[in-house]
């Protein structure tokens, strides 16, 4: 087992993880400690367990709200699948496919003339 310690607003704490599990014991605290933080700019010096509470109702008001703008995408996504926009793609005639082809080659003719006029 491994030991993390942290800070939670005024106080420090050391808690036991499973190894590998450090980082993101450390995050959550991070967190946690954000949120205890803009609580005691805001009122000051108060009781840990109060102080815990409101940090913990802080985070689940933004956890709820992140959990609701994921199942409206996730609505908007499934739509989107079930009704794919429709691309039309215009169909480019033979005759003037012949007619830029035409026009490529007296360009290339026309470049290679300018060439040879430049290099005598």
């Amino acid at each position: 087992m491994a030991e993390v310690e942290f800070n939670i607003g005024h106080k420090a704490y050391t808690l036991s993880c499973q190894a590998g599990e450090e980082r993101l014991l450390k995050r959550a605290a991070a967190l946690l400690d954000t949120e205890a933080q803009a609580i005691l700019g805001q009122a000051g010096r108060m009781p840990e367990p109060r102080l815990l509470l409101l940090a913990g109702l802080m985070l689940a008001d933004r956890t709820s709200s992140f959990e609701d703008r994921a199942i409206a995408a996730e609505r908007e996504l499934a739509r989107l699948k079930n009704n794919p926009q429709r691309v039309e793609v215009p169909i480019v005639p033979p005759s003037l496919m012949e007619g830029m082809a035409e026009l490529a080659a007296r360009a290339e003719a026309l470049a290679q003339k300018a060439e040879d006029q430049l290099g005598q």
